[in-house]
C-alpha cells in the first residue's frame, strides 16, 4: 500500500494514497472532530465511531478509533513502543502481507501534544455480523435459529484456520476474542459464498517473532467458546491432533481469561464509583482543559458534544468548598426544616385527590436551540410536531449568538407557537454580575416582544453551572427580575430550576428569605430516574409522585406567587459516546427513548399540576428528537414520531385518568398502564402500556374501533375488550357505548 506522510498543525500521520482527501487539513480536522461522527460503535476506554472522509473519488465511510493518551504511563508507552494508533497501522499491514482480511487502513492521525490523543481510521466494513453474537447464542443453543446463515461448525472451523494462519505469520494478536472478528459472506461466484472473517481492534498485536505453545494458546484462550464440543472442534481444527497437555493448557488458560474478564468487571465497577467521590473522573479528550492556574471554583470548561459545563474539580476540592460555604448551606437545611410539615401534608392531600376530576390534557412540548446549519430544517421540524409550546435555550455568554437566537424566536412566534425563554448561567456570569445584568437587559430588549415567560437559571443545584450559594442565585434572580419587567410588565418569572430528584434544594430555594429571590411559577429539570423506566421508584417515588410532591412545594412556598409548575427539561440519554450527558450505565437505545418519552409526558401531565413539560432538546446527537445523519441532513429519530403522535392524537383531550380493574379494583396484572382521555368531538380513547420490560395483559373499558402505534401506524383492533400491552404504548380509540 502506497502512502504519503503528512505533518500540519497540530497534526502529523500518514495517509493511504489512494485515499488522500483534496484537503487534508479539513479531512483532518473533520476526523478528529467526534461532533461530526454519523454513528458510535463503541464507547468505553477508547471512542469508535464512523465518519466521512471527503475523497476525490467522493465521500468514504470511514470508522474513526479515536485512543486516548493521557498519564504518564500513556505518554511513556508511546514514546517507547509509538502510538496505539502507530501499532494498529503496523499490524494491518502485517495482516495484509499474510493475506489476512482487515478493513483497509486510510488514516493514521497523531496528536504533537505527547498527551493528545492518536486516530485510527479505516474503511467501513459493511454488512458484517460481529462473532460475538453468534458465540453467545451457540453457548445458549439457539445459534441455528437465530443465525442459519452462518453455522457453528464453519465458524469455529473458520476461527481455527484464522489463527493458524496468524501465528503461521508470526502475529501474535493478544486480543482474539470475538467482538474483535466481523463475520460475512464472499459476493465472488468464484468464492462460492464462503465465509470471510476480518479482524478489527488491531493495537494489541505484536509482529515478527515466532510463537511458543503458551502464546498461541492463550490467543486461542481469548475467544469465548463455551461449550465443550465446540472446544473441541476449535482444538481440532488449529492443531490437527490435540494432545492431553495441550487440551490442559488450554482448558487452564481460558478459565483463567473467564476469570480475569469477571473480575475485572467487578474491579472496573468499584474503581467508577471509587472515582466518583474521591478523585476526579477521567475525561473524554475532545473536553478542553482547564487553566492551570485557576481555583476550584473557576476549573469550569465547555463540553460542546453534549452541550453542557464541565467542572475540572475533584469530589475532595468540591467538598472543601462546600465545607467553606456551610453558613449558607445550614441557612437552607434550616429553610427546608420549617418547609417540610406543610408540604408533606399539602402533599397527602393532592394524592389522595389524584385523579378525582377530569383535567385538560395540555403542554407537551420542545426546548431547542438555533441549528446554523439548516434553520429552515429545524423550523420544519417543530412544525411537523404541530402547535407545541417551545422553550428557546438562550445562552447569555455568548451575545455574538443572538442574531440567530432573536431570528429563531421571531419565527416560531410568528407562526403560532408559544415561545418561553430558559436563561442558564455560566460561572463568568454569576461572579460578574455586570455583565449578568448587562446580558439580561439585552435579553429582555429584544426578546420580551416574542414571550413573556423567562426561566432564569439552570441546574443551579449542579456547581459546573456556576452557582455555588443560594446567595448567587438570588443575585441572577433579582437583577434578571428588574430588567425583565421594565422590558414587559407582564413578564413571568420561572425558577428555581433544580435539576433531578433533589427536591430539597428546591423547597430551599422557595422558602429562603432573600431580597428578589420570587417566582411567578415554579420550574423544575425533572429527570426522574434515568436508569429505567419512568414508573420506576426512586426513595420511594414514582414520576407521578414526584409531580405531586413538586407541586405541593410550590403551593406552600413563600417565594412563589402562584402553585403553577412547569417541567422544563427532561430527556433519556442515548448510547451515542461523549453525545450523551450522561454515563453508559444510564443511557438506552432510540426506541426504548421513545416509549420512555410518550409515557413520561402521559404520567406527567395526566396529573394535571403541571401545566408544562419540554423535551430537551430537538436537535442533538446523544439525547435530540433528531439528530445529523449522512451528509449533514437531519434524521428523525422515533421519539420525533412518538411526541408528534402523542401531541397530534390527544390534541384538546380531556384526561380522566388511570381504568381501574373490571371489578373497578387494581388491574390483575400491576404492569398494566390504561389511561383514558376524551377528545374535543366527544370520542374516548386509551393509551396502554406495559410498565415492565414483558407483556401485559389488559381489558379496555370498551372494544376498540381503531389502534395506533406508538409512532402513529394504523394496526388491526382486537376482537373485544382482550388487549395485549407491550412497553411501547398504543392508543385505543373506543366504539361508541
Amino acid at each position: 500500500m502506497e502512502v504519503d506522510a503528512f505533518s500540519i498543525p497540530g497534526w502529523h500521520g500518514v495517509v493511504a494514497r489512494r485515499h488522500r482527501p483534496p484537503s487534508l487539513a479539513e479531512a483532518v480536522a473533520r476526523l478528529t472532530d467526534p461532533s461530526q461522527a454519523v454513528e458510535t460503535l463503541h464507547w468505553g476506554r477508547n471512542y469508535l465511531y464512523v465518519a466521512a472522509l471527503e475523497t476525490a473519488n467522493g465521500p468514504l465511510p470511514v470508522v474513526v478509533k479515536q485512543f486516548r493518551n493521557e498519564g504518564a504511563r500513556a505518554r511513556l508507552r508511546r514514546r517507547l513502543r509509538g502510538s496505539k494508533a502507530e501499532r494498529s497501522w503496523a499490524a494491518a499491514e502485517a495482516l495484509a502481507a499474510a493475506g489476512l482480511d482487515t478493513p483497509e487502513p486510510v488514516l493514521r492521525i497523531e496528536s504533537d501534544d505527547p498527551a493528545g490523543p492518536s486516530f485510527y481510521v479505516s474503511r467501513l466494513a459493511e454488512e458484517v455480523t460481529e462473532a460475538r453474537y453468534l458465540l453467545r447464542a451457540a453457548a445458549a443453543g439457539d445459534a441455528a435459529e437465530r443465525f442459519p446463515e452462518y453455522p457453528v461448525e464453519e465458524l469455529l472451523d473458520g476461527i481455527a484456520a484464522l489463527a493458524r494462519r496468524l501465528h503461521g505469520h508470526r502475529i501474535w494478536f493478544r486480543d482474539f476474542t470475538s467482538g474483535n472478528v466481523l463475520l460475512s459472506r464472499a459476493r465472488d461466484v468464484d468464492d462460492g459464498g464462503a465465509l470471510r472473517l476480518a479482524l478489527v481492534d488491531l493495537n494489541r498485536a505484536r509482529v515478527g517473532r515466532r510463537l511458543t505453545l503458551s502464546e498461541r494458546t492463550r490467543d486461542l484462550a481469548r475467544m469465548p467458546v463455551l461449550r465443550p464440543e465446540h472446544q473441541e472442534r476449535l482444538l481440532a481444527g488449529y492443531w490437527g491432533r490435540v494432545s492431553a497437555p495441550k487440551r490442559l493448557l488450554y482448558r487452564l488458560y481460558h478459565r483463567s481469561f473467564l476469570a480475569k474478564n469477571s473480575t475485572k468487571r467487578r474491579l472496573r465497577a468499584w474503581r467508577a464509583r471509587l472515582a466518583g467521590k474521591v478523585v476526579a473522573r477521567g475525561t473524554h479528550v475532545h473536553i478542553p482543559r482547564a487553566p492551570g492556574d485557576a481555583p476550584s471554583r473557576e476549573r469550569v470548561v465547555w463540553d460542546h458534544l453534549s452541550d453542557q459545563p464541565h467542572l475540572h474539580a475533584s469530589p475532595l476540592q468540591k467538598l472543601a468548598l462546600r465545607l467553606g460555604d456551610a453558613g449558607s448551606h445550614l441557612a437552607e437545611s434550616a429553610a427546608v426544616l420549617r418547609a417540610a410539615p406543610r408540604i408533606v401534608r399539602r402533599y397527602r392531600r393532592l394524592r389522595r385527590g389524584l385523579y378525582a376530576e377530569p383535567v385538560e390534557f395540555a403542554g407537551a412540548g420542545v426546548a431547542l436551540r438555533p441549528w446554523p446549519a439548516d434553520p429552515d430544517a429545524l423550523l420544519a421540524l417543530v412544525a411537523g410536531l404541530g402547535p407545541v409550546p417551545v422553550l428557546l435555550r438562550l445562552h447569555p455568554w455568548e451575545p455574538e449568538g443572538r442574531d440567530a437566537e432573536e431570528a429563531l424566536a421571531r419565527k416560531l412566534a410568528g407562526r403560532g407557537h408559544e415561545v418561553s425563554f430558559a436563561l442558564p448561567q455560566n460561572r463568568e456570569l454569576v461572579r460578574d454580575r455586570a455583565r449578568w445584568q448587562e446580558a439580561v437587559a439585552e435579553i429582555a430588549e429584544r426578546f420580551a416582544p416574542y414571550g413573556r415567560s423567562f426561566q432564569v437559571g439552570q441546574a443551579v443545584n449542579r456547581s459546573k453551572w456556576g452557582v455555588w450559594t443560594p446567595d448567587e442565585y438570588a443575585a441572577l434572580v433579582a437583577d434578571a427580575r428588574e430588567r425583565l419587567l421594565a422590558a414587559r410588565p407582564d413578564a413571568q418569572i420561572l425558577g428555581p430550576a433544580v435539576i433531578d430528584f433533589e427536591y430539597h434544594a428546591t423547597a430551599a430555594l422557595l422558602n429562603l428569605s432573600r431580597p428578589g429571590l420570587a417566582f411567578d411559577a415554579v420550574s423544575a429539570l425533572l429527570y426522574v430516574d434515568r436508569r429505567g423506566a419512568p414508573e420506576n421508584r426512586q426513595a420511594g417515588f414514582d414520576t407521578v409522585d414526584k409531580v405531586v410532591l413538586l407541586r405541593a412545594i410550590a403551593e406552600t412556598a413563600r417565594n412563589a406567587a402562584s402553585p403553577r409548575c412547569w417541567i422544563t427539561e427532561v430527556n433519556w440519554p442515548l448510547r451515542e459516546g461523549p453525545h450523551s450527558p450522561a454515563g453508559r450505565s444510564v443511557s438506552v437505545d432510540e426506541e426504548t427513548q421513545a416509549d420512555y418519552l410518550v409515557r413520561y409526558y402521559l404520567l406527567a401531565l395526566g396529573t394535571g399540576l403541571v401545566e408544562r413539560v419540554f423535551w430537551w432538546q430537538l436537535v442533538a446527537r446523544g439525547y435530540g428528537l433528531a439528530a445529523p445523519g449522512e451528509g449533514g441532513a437531519l434524521r428523525v429519530r422515533p421519539s420525533y414520531r412518538a411526541l408528534a403522535t402523542l401531541v397530534r392524537e390527544l390534541a384538546g383531550a380531556t384526561s380522566l385518568g388511570p381504568v381501574a380493574g373490571p371489578l373497578g379494583g387494581e388491574p390483575a396484572d400491576p404492569a398494566t398502564r390504561l389511561h383514558r382521555f376524551r377528545r374535543p368531538d366527544g370520542s374516548e380513547l386509551v393509551v396502554g402500556w406495559s410498565a415492565a420490560d414483558r407483556v401485559a395483559p389488559a381489558e379496555l373499558p370498551r372494544p376498540a374501533r381503531a389502534v395506533l402505534t406508538r409512532d402513529g401506524d394504523r394496526v388491526a383492533p382486537p376482537d373485544g375488550p382482550r388487549v395485549t400491552l407491550t412497553p411501547s404504548p398504543r392508543y385505543f380509540v373506543l366504539s361508541e357505548g
